[in-house]
């Protein structure tokens, strides 16, 4: 069925799957499309959930002042609320990338549950994303182009326009005498995008016309073969997912890895980029992906780590950790307060004691400290050790071993993050009922 002209009442229908969202957002860069899609939905606003614009100042223009202004005059004549915030690029690498990802980055921080972003882009603008892509040599998962919809930190993304072009969406404002922001790097071909929509596309149109059309056919086929292979990964990652009974591991996403070893080169990097995705990360190209898979291929008894561009792949236990871009922080030594709930001074965690008498078990100079190496701990009944030992017999990676808190009280270690007491302690700590656990960052 062919789409119907846009409209705000064709809007409406478009955004059929999101209105039951307790909040919209919609990205207003004042640019043509954003400016369409914010006039069309405050027509609807009686009839959508409650709106907000937000402009991203990226500072990379002299007028970049001048057309945060602009759009919110724009937005209070709509009685819309306005949000804008100013990020900051460096002057080195691709100001593209840096402007997107910080786009996406405050995107994802200002969305709350189940709150949706509404993205203004259209039909032109998928059509070079695929050229684009096809130029760098993109994967099938490129090749389906701009999903429609995608979750977004806490809520989700949705893009109703793609099925309008650049040049009705400005028809339709020109109709209505609305004027819009021209932003002069859309016209600076030494970007590759702005080449494509001035050069490239404009001449390969002239020689096969049918090649925007036949582009965004590519991109359904895609879509649909992407659907079938995530079908596929999906079988996978529930025989390979991995969930530790370890209370401090829990929250770190894992795969088996002799599960993965079991599974074909293909089905493996199926598997991984299906994994990350689910989990938010942005996916390694294909040459990073072809050498974490060599190197899980094979892991023996050392733990490597492998950098992708948001997150870190560790291996550890038989395992492949999911984990924060820079691992998981050291701790800082710092004093152990008289607080039920203590977050921990380096990020790595949070700590949370309880005890007869008030949250720490009796007088004395407490200190949270962490692990310098020669720590000794003897358990009740059991020989003294090294602390590195108890750690290697209970398993506990050593990627995580700099973040766990060690309680001394008078400088003596009274606790291992609540774990295990020292002999020296355990029955006035039994006595006083005092509980203490941490809870990893």
């Amino acid at each position: 069925m062919a789409t119907p002209p846009f409209s705000p009442e064709a809007l409406l229908a478009a955004l059929g799957p999101v209105r039951q969202a307790p909040a919209l957002w919609l990205g207003f860069s004042g640019g043509a499309d954003s400016l369409a899609l914010l006039h069309a939905v405050a027509v609807l606003r009686p009839q959508l959930p409650p709106l907000r614009a937000l402009h991203i100042h990226h500072g990379l223009h002299l007028d970049a002042d001048s057309w945060a202004t602009r759009c919110a005059h724009v937005c209070a004549a709509l009685d819309v609320s306005l949000h804008v915030e100013r990020v900051a690029l460096t002057t080195q690498g691709n100001i593209e990338q840096q402007a997107r990802d910080a786009r996406y980055a405050v995107f994802t921080r200002l969305l709350g549950a189940g709150e949706v972003m509404l993205l203004a882009h259209h039909r032109d603008d998928q059509v070079e994303t695929l050229a684009l892509r096809l130029l760098r040599g993109t994967g099938l998962r490129g090749l389906a182009g701009m999903p429609q919809r995608r979750p977004l930190g806490k809520g989700e993304l949705f893009r109703p326009l793609l099925a309008y072009g650049r040049a009705e969406l400005q028809h339709w404002l020109r109709e209505r005498n609305l004027s819009w922001i021209e932003d002069p790097a859309n016209n600076d071909q030494r970007f590759a995008r702005s080449w494509l929509r001035h050069q490239g596309l404009p001449a390969l149109s002239k020689q096969w016309p049918q090649a925007p059309v036949s582009l965004l056919r590519v991109a359904e086929h895609a879509a649909e073969a992407n659907h079938l292979l995530d079908e596929l990964a999906a079988e996978d990652l529930a025989a390979a997912q991995f969930v530790s009974d370890d209370p401090w591991l829990q929250p770190f996403p894992a795969l088996a890895l002799s599960a993965v070893q079991r599974l074909s080169p293909t089905r493996q990097r199926n598997l991984l980029r299906y994994w990350l995705l689910l989990k938010g990360c942005r996916l390694p190209d294909q040459r990073h992906l072809l050498a974490l898979q060599e190197q899980l291929a094979a892991a023996s008894d050392r733990q490597p780590h492998w950098q992708l561009p948001d997150a870190r792949l560790q291996l550890a236990r038989d395992s492949v950790w999911l984990l924060p871009v820079a691992g998981i922080p050291a701790g800082l030594d710092e004093p152990l307060p008289d607080q039920m709930n203590v977050h921990l001074a380096a990020g790595n965690g949070w700590l949370r004691q309880i005890s007869e008498v008030g949250a720490l078990p009796w007088v004395g100079d407490w200190q949270i400290r962490y692990r310098l190496g020669g720590e000794q701990l003897q358990l009740l009944g059991r020989p003294r050790k090294a602390l590195k030992a108890v750690l290697q017999e209970a398993d506990v990676p050593a990627w995580l071993r700099p973040a766990l808190p060690l309680l001394y009280c008078d400088d003596q270690l009274v606790s291992v993050a609540g774990r295990w007491h020292s002999a020296d302690y355990a029955a006035r700590i039994d006595e006083l009922d005092w509980q203490v656990s941490w809870r990893p960052a």
